[in-house]
């Protein structure tokens, strides 16, 4: 755009403007500010370039810059400065009033009164104005609108005053007076005439200098594609030219975030918009369309509103989790999993939310009295009653009161069963409650009777979330559907979600949801025509199924997650051991060395049978125990039979023995020594025998005789239909196969 106008620098051009015509539209024309990449001010980013467009909004006094006359120094003072400043009079010498009046900063009476003297005598008709007489002015003398002279006032020897009137035309040799009025630096930047006076400081050790003071302003303007009001100092080095008249009609496009564009009313939807930052970050999604959104694409807007999505995970398996954000408008069916607990502390969340939970236990767990932890048989099934602080007796005798979960053992009936003891035993154990501390580590698996399919919407309402389900029925109008693949996913948590329904231009009916909380993206609406009319929109298909990232879903559950307690933490375990269990020191035996070492293993002393330790007796066994050998291995220990209902009594008794097993680790005796042998020499090794040679021996001789019969091995015929693999022998290769094992035999 060619400017017209005279061109300021910019410094000059904000100082000459007035708050009361603003806004006013600026252009670049000369300079480029350009630091490194960008200038920072107060957060505010501007690059000043050749040709750019500005409109000026505001503008707001920062400081004064006043620069010493003398040595050009300068330095800035704050506006709220507290001294007082005086003005310097000018040295130069005037001919005529007229020249004094009219090279004043701006206007006479805006500046007035001011005082001058003269050099020489002045006759005023009949009144004479003695030389160095100090004369003010008062006011401008006008005739039809035209200056003609100046009314002073003057002070006489005696104090007395009198006012004379003065023609423009006087001459003579007249020049200014100091003031003795003082100003603040407010009121002299107040004023437009005062700030181009020269003044000086009053008490104070820089009275001397004299200083030009110069205002430095913040200006507030708006930018092209700039999203906030642009601040920057009026000290910049370039030039400026105004151009308002010329783009009094320009529009400025300012970039918003998707945020803002959901603040939008109704009814700027449908519209056009332009990426003017690519998303950020593009580490939480990771669909499609999100790869297609750069710098200066192309979006069409048709809706703003709050869908309700849910968060879900596939479970851990050989493949990495993967996360999704499933809109309630999802039309796949789901059938209910059982969830998996690996502790108690899970269960008891799991029943907080929802009441009458059953669990099947999923892994023995032996009972532990030093924790107060009692036994558990993998496939028992507990209903989940409630929680209660309960006192647990310890194997040591103490007690200690702990946060339990009531839980009541649920056994199933068998309709046979006519025994009246083991009716009674049934009866007795679907009634027993059992206490499971809160930090019991054991696995559980709950027990679903539900098999019907629902929706999502349905599963929000009817269940606590979360919950293990697999999509059974896909969504029909999705073309591919990502969910059905997995065997299980776990509904974590539904939340609303402020989204912007779009498209691309390439494909307008193909929308996808955009989560404005989730996405940092600038786009500009452009308010181009849409690729079809409002009312000729067709159907559009929107992705109800968006997979987001492993970053996403634990920076959604840091969000989202209340301030829970953490889980309670175990007993200290005794380090100590029982009696029963601390193993006795070994018993050394006692062996002298002789002075010298010799490879003679009779010079060795040989402990006497008074050193030997003697044997510890066997501890006899305790009624109904049984007693375990530190021989025995873990698998010697007898398996609790599987669980049923008929051999419960058994059962019952069978673990009751258990608990009464005790661990017999007694050492036992060493082995006995060597037998004493004087013979150093190894033992003789007996030499090979001839067969050829044996001829005579203590065995009887066989009497057996030698058939001439020849067998037919190769007239049996393989059965061809039996399910065996039979391979088929001539007879040189069995008589070969018989010499061969008798020539092994015999050489062994």
């Amino acid at each position: 755009m060619a400017a017209t106008g005279i061109a300021l620098s910019l410094q000059d051009c904000i100082a000459s403007l007035d708050k009361t015509c603003l806004p006013k539209i600026l252009q670049v024309c000369s300079g480029v500010y350009f630091q490194g990449s960008i200038y920072e001010l107060s957060g505010c980013e501007v690059c000043l370039s050749t040709g750019d467009i500005m409109k000026v909004i505001d503008i707001e006094l920062l400081s004064v810059t006043c620069q010493d006359v003398g040595n050009n120094d300068t330095f800035e003072l704050p506006i709220c400065h507290k001294g007082l400043f005086k003005m310097v009079p000018e040295k130069m010498a005037y001919s005529t009033v007229e020249e004094m009046v009219s090279l004043r900063p701006l206007d006479l009476g805006s500046c007035l009164p001011f005082s001058f003297i003269s050099r020489s005598e002045l006759t005023l008709g009949n009144f004479t104005v003695g030389a160095n007489r100090a004369m003010t002015i008062l006011c401008v003398e006008r005739k039809e609108g035209k200056a003609t002279g100046i009314r002073c006032r003057i002070q006489g020897e005696q104090g007395a005053l009198a006012e004379v009137q003065i023609p423009l035309s006087c001459r003579g040799e007249f020049y200014e007076c100091e003031s003795e009025e003082w100003f603040t630096l407010e009121e002299i930047m107040s004023s437009p005439h005062l700030q181009k006076l020269r003044f000086r400081f009053n008490k104070s050790n820089l009275t001397d200098r004299h200083l030009i003071l110069s205002p430095v302003y913040q200006v507030h303007a708006i930018m092209q594609m700039r999203k906030d009001i642009v601040k920057f100092p009026s000290t910049l080095a370039v030039d400026v030219v105004d151009v308002s008249e010329q783009c009094k009609d320009m529009t400025f496009v300012t970039p918003m975030t998707l945020t803002e564009a959901h603040t939008q009313p109704d009814s700027s939807f449908p519209t056009m918009a332009e990426v003017v930052q690519e998303p950020q970050p593009q580490h939480l999604f990771l669909c499609s369309w999100l790869q297609q959104l750069h710098t200066g694409s192309q979006l069409i807007l048709h809706r703003k509103g709050t869908s309700a999505m849910v968060l879900a995970s596939s479970m851990k398996g050989r493949k990495s989790q993967q996360y999704f954000l499933i809109s309630q408008k999802y039309n796949g069916r789901f059938r209910r999993r059982p969830r998996e607990f690996s502790s108690v502390y899970e269960l008891h969340v799991a029943s907080a939310k929802a009441s009458g939970l059953r669990v099947n236990v999923a892994r023995r767990c032996d009972e532990v009295e030093e924790e107060g932890l009692p036994a558990l048989i993998a496939g028992e099934q507990l209903d989940v009653l409630r929680c209660e602080k309960v006192e647990l007796a310890l194997k040591d005798g103490k007690k200690e009161t702990v946060d339990a979960l009531v839980c009541r053992r649920v056994q199933e009936l068998d309709d046979d069963d006519d025994d009246d003891d083991e009716e009674s035993v049934e009866k007795e154990a679907e009634n027993e409650e059992i206490f499971l501390p809160l930090y019991m580590q054991c696995h559980f698996v709950e027990k679903i009777t539900d098999n019907k399919k629902h929706r999502l919407k349905d599963l929000g309402k009817d269940f606590t979330l979360p919950l293990d389900v697999k999509v059974v029925n896909r969504d029909a109008a999705l073309e591919t559907d990502p969910l059905v693949s997995f065997p299980s996913l776990r509904l974590e948590e539904v939340t609303l979600e402020p989204t912007i329904q779009a498209s691309l231009p390439q494909s307008p009916q193909n929308c996808f949801e955009i989560p404005t909380r989730w996405l940092s993206m600038f786009i500009c609406l452009t308010h181009d025509r849409l690729p079809l009319p409002k009312d000729q929109f067709p159907a559009d298909h929107v992705e109800m199924v968006t997979e987001v990232t492993e970053s996403f879903y634990y920076e959604f559950r840091r969000q989202t997650s209340s301030d829970e307690t953490p889980p309670p933490r175990p007993p200290k375990r005794n380090t100590g051991m029982s009696s029963s269990l601390k193993l006795k020191e070994k018993p050394s035996i006692p062996c002298k060395k002789t002075s010298s070492m010799t490879d003679n293993p009779k010079d060795v002393a040989k402990p006497s049978p008074k050193d030997l330790p003697k044997p510890l007796p066997k501890p006899l066994p305790k009624p109904d125990s049984v007693t375990l050998s530190r021989t025995d291995s873990a698998t010697d220990v007898p398996k609790p039979a599987p669980r049923d209902v008929k051999h419960l009594a058994k059962s019952n008794t069978l673990t009751k023995g258990v608990k009464r097993m005790t661990l017999n680790i007694k050492k036992r005796p060493p082995a006995p020594l060597p037998p004493d042998t004087t013979d150093d020499l190894p033992p003789p090794v007996c030499p090979r025998k001839n067969i050829a040679q044996q001829t005579s021996g203590n065995a009887e001789p066989n009497t057996y005789e030698r058939s001439d019969k020849k067998v037919i091995i190769s007239d049996a015929h393989a059965d061809v239909d039996s399910d065996h693999d039979y391979e088929e022998l001539d007879s040189g290769t069995m008589t070969e196969m018989i010499k061969r094992a008798q020539e092994s035999s015999m050489f062994f």
